[in-house]
């Protein structure tokens, strides 16, 4: 009995204070802890966080004395963004119509009668390559289908053929470019084995008016296309690159020459492909290169088929017929310095949020081949008698079939001083039977000296493409060529653009290689050598141009010598034609070795000599004041004097896909999406829209007009849907058909480049859309573009006359008439401005990475150009991108979200002036942009934050409550126990009969 009290005393005996604490202290300091960390994690990840929730409400009250002033500065062309997609639909098929080239046409086998019954042969004819992969893919979920382009069109498709394709094509992928993943990319090529197509043979005699056979080649950013399908065709051949023919399609041709009275093949892909055995096969009697379509483009391609529309397409490129002999293959692609182990510090917090793979190579690219690519290569080396033009050449560059001829006769020509220009005019008739278009090329010829500055043979100077011509029918049109535009760059003598004495040939083309006939070249000469240099520099030049790349052309060399680039050139084309990199040329000197070291802030801090300038200051001064304003008004001043520290940065560092609001300055949040093809958005795919055709086959209309259509088109689409800006166009060059982005991008030369991207913008411009031009620049290769970044090097006269010069041509071509109020009465004014944004690149320029030269984001973009506007660097997650670095060289806004990067110095004079500069140049391109829309000088802002925010808020003060109420719990629990064990007080014992 005893037992069993002495058990339920201790069963009920409270649970001693020690114990208690070990289970509750922890307890409460861990849901202390995690509430911290995650409330600092939410304010230092805040611009991530919001891009996928939300940032908030910005409502913008204008003054009541401006209610009845007009501030819509920029206005839709349509009543609703469905009304906008269908147009954009409709322009798409345009585009195409005008891009498709027809390359061969034996004995008029084209057009086809509307009514035919084909045989739609060939991978893509079932899965059609629409764009490619990245930042420049589009949704096509919803894009006509090659065969609905030809049903549409009228012909009837053998069904039983078909349905094999498809059902192949759905179990065996064609390779896929994984961005910046070349482990898990692939290469496959993906067609049909000969022998399913013979297994439905018997269709064929239903279907036997045509067979229609698709090749296809894909791409996509962060890889470039395979020059070894070793591992990936079980059939190749040794040598065997992605851009020919594998087994399986020359099996199923083959089939279709035995099988077909007429073929025609249709290439469905954005780069060039080795075309040689193809054209030159009687049995093959039409070829039409398609481009990627996009939305609509194949339905274009089904009227071309049927006579519908007459193909007036011209190619962007020229197509080789063996690119193994290109100048260019032996240098494109992994190349890796020995002695570099690349090392970049990085905050710890940078390290937890950020996905990216580090590395410590040091990769490399050589521009051996100097300007001698594409059809400057082909056509120079043909007049030198090293090739055979006929057996090199496919397809010269500008090269296009109609279904129609046309006659060209020389009107007129105009010969300027050199600050002045060339004018030719042309009466092209059509002299056909058929309605059509035709493209007229100017081409120019400079004078040569063995040894002296490399010239190509033959220049791209000018292009016009006619109206639709009726048979019969005339069209006078005039192409102007700038006399300084032939100037060569000389950067080894008088380091400047020097138009040299001598005879300029300057003659009409059909393409690059064939002179129209019926025309004679104009001979233009010029006295004595013209230097542009000092006060005396070209008439669009806004100061003195002269060599910013020393240290790049540095690594080259006219003669044979160790850890030094070979120069090709053409006075001994067989003795410099380019090789892969050897040995010696694996190990960097010191110079290079310092480029891919870490940027010095703190010696870029101390050597500054500018004092700090004020911030956080007050003013009544709003963004929408500075509207209209030149970039050099004293209002800037004091604006800027007002923005503080943290505001600024906030904005800098979280230009992911936009521009941050400021409330201080009333400066809205801006929307600037992806891509090159339209719209599109990998974290609000409300944005994405209707998937325009690649610039390659843009390119291929050589056509302005369309282009400017284009920007149009989606400068109305950005109206509804809050868009200020446009990563695109882009405008790098094909300088090796397996570029793995030459989708993304116009063509190999840099004239069509400049002409095409300079119309896209000014398009959009005319909706107060800005574009970023990228990416600038010398960024033709996507292997190793993130792995510290890859080393690019080619003479100064390479880089500016090939790679920088369609970024000139748009940075000095593109305009944005922007309207706004001029003073207090509301009266509406206007004025203009230039481009708004450009993209630096992932790659260096030498060892120097883009987006942090200053020779070329500062001193060619802005001193030698007159750029206004703000650079963006590319996606920035990689330790080897600073953003003190490219805020100091010129690259203003980093694009990525905080806290995936960090500026490193934020308080001394350099950092805080630099970070006001790249300040100053985000505001101007806003301001002046359609985020003014509806805002008028005097407007005032409240900010209401997002929903996530009030959650997180109410979380906290919740946790916080509960945290203090269980730790008043613990704390009086713990008292209570305390004076429960306390021992009582006893009386003192008196012993009875003691002694006393």
């Amino acid at each position: 009995m005893n037992a069993k009290a002495n058990n339920a005393d201790r069963q009920k005996k409270p649970m001693s204070n020690k114990k208690y604490l070990w289970i509750w202290a922890p307890a409460l300091a861990t849901v202390t802890v995690v509430t911290v960390v995650a409330n600092v994690a939410l304010n230092v990840a805040g611009g991530w966080v919001a891009s996928q929730f939300g940032s908030g409400t910005y409502e913008f009250t204008n003054a009541a004395e401006s209610a009845g002033w007009d501030t819509e500065y920029y206005t839709s062309d349509f009543g609703s963004i469905e009304e906008v997609d269908e147009a954009a639909k409709s322009l798409v098929e345009e585009i195409a119509a005008g891009g498709i080239v027809l390359a061969k046409n034996e004995a008029g086998t084209l057009p086809l009668a509307s009514s035919s019954r084909v045989t739609m042969l060939g991978r893509a004819a079932a899965d059609p390559v629409f764009g490619g992969s990245g930042s420049g893919s589009v949704d096509t979920n919803s894009a006509v289908t090659a065969r609905a382009g030809l049903e549409n069109a009228g012909f009837e498709v053998n069904d039983q053929v078909f349905t094999t394709i498809e059902a192949f094509a759905a179990e065996n992928p064609r390779g896929y470019i994984e961005m910046d993943r070349p482990d898990i990319s692939t290469y496959y090529i993906g067609e049909l084995p000969v022998g399913e197509y013979e297994a439905q043979s018997a269709s064929f005699a239903d279907y036997s008016d045509a067979a229609v056979v698709f090749v296809g080649r894909p791409g996509g950013e962060g890889g470039d296309l395979t020059q070894d399908m070793t591992g990936w065709d079980e059939n190749a051949a040794p040598g065997q690159h992605q851009l020919e023919l594998n087994q399986d399609e020359k099996d199923m041709i083959e089939l279709a020459k035995s099988s077909f009275e007429n073929v025609v093949v249709v290439v469905n892909s954005s780069t060039t492909i080795e075309m040689g055995a193809l054209q030159d096969d009687p049995e093959i009697d039409s070829i039409l290169l398609a481009g990627s379509p996009g939305a609509t483009g194949l339905s274009a391609l089904g009227r071309i088929l049927a006579g519908d529309v007459n193909p007036s397409g011209r190619t962007s490129d020229l197509w080789a017929a063996d690119f193994t002999a290109d100048p260019t293959f032996a240098n494109f692609g992994g190349f890796v310095y020995d002695n570099i182990e690349a090392s970049f510090p990085v905050p710890a917090i940078e390290k937890a949020t950020s996905n990216a793979t580090l590395t410590s190579d040091a990769p490399f690219v050589n521009y051996a081949e100097g300007i001698y690519f594409g059809y400057r290569y082909y056509e120079t080396a043909a007049a030198e008698g090293f090739i055979d033009y006929d057996e090199a050449v496919v397809y010269p560059f500008g090269y296009g079939l109609s279904y129609s001829d046309f006659a060209w006769k020389v009107v007129s020509t105009e010969a300027g001083e050199v600050d002045g220009k060339i004018s030719v005019t042309v009466e092209v008739t059509n002299t056909g039977t058929t309605a059509g278009k035709d493209v007229v090329e100017l081409y120019y010829t400079a004078p040569y000296t063995q040894g002296g500055i490399e010239k190509s043979e033959v220049v791209l100077g000018g292009f016009t493409k006619t109206g639709l011509l009726e048979p019969g029918a005339s069209e006078t049109v005039t192409i102007d060529l700038a006399v300084e535009d032939m100037a060569s760059y000389d950067h080894l003598g008088n380091k400047a653009y020097v138009l040299e004495a001598g005879d300029y040939s300057v003659s009409l083309r059909t393409d690059s290689h064939t002179v129209a006939p019926g025309t004679e070249p104009i001979v233009y000469t010029v006295d004595s050598d013209v230097v542009f240099s000092g006060d005396n520099h070209r008439v669009t030049d806004l100061a003195e141009v002269t060599n910013q790349f020393d240290d790049v052309s540095a690594q080259f060399s006219a003669e044979p010598t160790d850890g030094k680039i070979l120069s090709m050139s053409r006075a001994d084309f067989a003795g410099t034609f380019p090789t892969a990199p050897t040995a010696d040329m694996l190990v960097a000197d010191e110079a290079v070795q310092k480029g891919f070291e870490p940027w010095d802030l703190e010696a870029a801090a101390a050597a500054f000599e500018g004092e700090k300038p004020t911030t956080g200051a007050q003013t009544d001064l709003t963004l929408v004041d500075m509207r209209g304003l030149p970039k050099d008004d004293p209002k800037w001043d004091e604006l800027l004097d007002a923005v503080s520290v943290g505001d600024m940065t906030s904005m800098l560092l979280n230009g992911a896909y936009q521009t941050a609001a400021i409330g201080s300055i009333a400066k809205p949040q801006t929307v600037e999406p992806d891509g090159p093809a339209g719209f599109s958005s990998f974290i609000n795919s409300s944005i994405n829209g209707v998937a325009y055709p690649s610039e390659f086959l843009i390119a291929q209309t050589w056509d302005v007009e369309l282009g400017a259509a284009m920007g149009e088109m989606l400068g109305n689409e950005a109206m509804f849907k809050g868009i200020n800006g446009w990563y695109a166009p882009a405008m790098n060059l094909h300088r090796s058909p397996f570029g793995g982005r030459n989708f993304e991008y116009y063509s190999e030369d840099p004239f069509l480049s400049g002409a095409m991207a300079t119309s896209v913008a000014n398009g959009a411009a005319t909706k107060g859309v800005y574009t970023a031009l990228k990416h600038f620049a010398l960024n033709e290769q996507e292997t190793n573009r993130v792995n510290n970044g890859i080393a690019t090097w080619a003479t100064e006269q390479t880089i500016r006359e090939i790679y920088l010069k369609p970024f000139e041509m748009a940075v000095k071509g593109i305009t944005m008439d922007v309207q706004y109020v001029s003073d207090d009465e509301g009266t509406i004014s206007e004025t203009t401005i230039g481009a708004g944004s450009i993209m630096s690149s992932f790659n260096r320029i030498g060892s120097t990475w883009a987006g942090g030269s200053e020779a070329l984001m500062t001193n060619v973009l802005r001193t030698e150009w007159g750029f206004e506007g703000f650079a963006i660097s590319d996606f920035n997650l990689y330790p080897y991108m600073n953003p003190n670095q490219s805020i100091s060289a010129g690259t203003d806004l980093t694009l990525t979200f905080q806290p995936s990067k960090s500026l490193g110095d934020t308080t001394s004079a350099k950092a805080v002036s630099d970070i006001r500069e790249a300040t100053h140049n985000i505001l101007f391109t806003v301001t002046n942009s359609n985020a003014m829309n509806g805002l008028a000088p005097g407007a005032t802002v409240t900010y209401t934050p997002p929903t996530w925010v009030y959650i997180q808020i109410g979380a906290t003060v919740l946790i916080g409550l509960l945290v203090l109420a269980g730790g008043f719990m613990v704390t009086r629990r713990v008292l209570r126990h305390r004076k429960a064990e306390a021992p009582t007080a006893t009386p003192e014992r008196v012993a009875v009969g003691a002694d006393s």
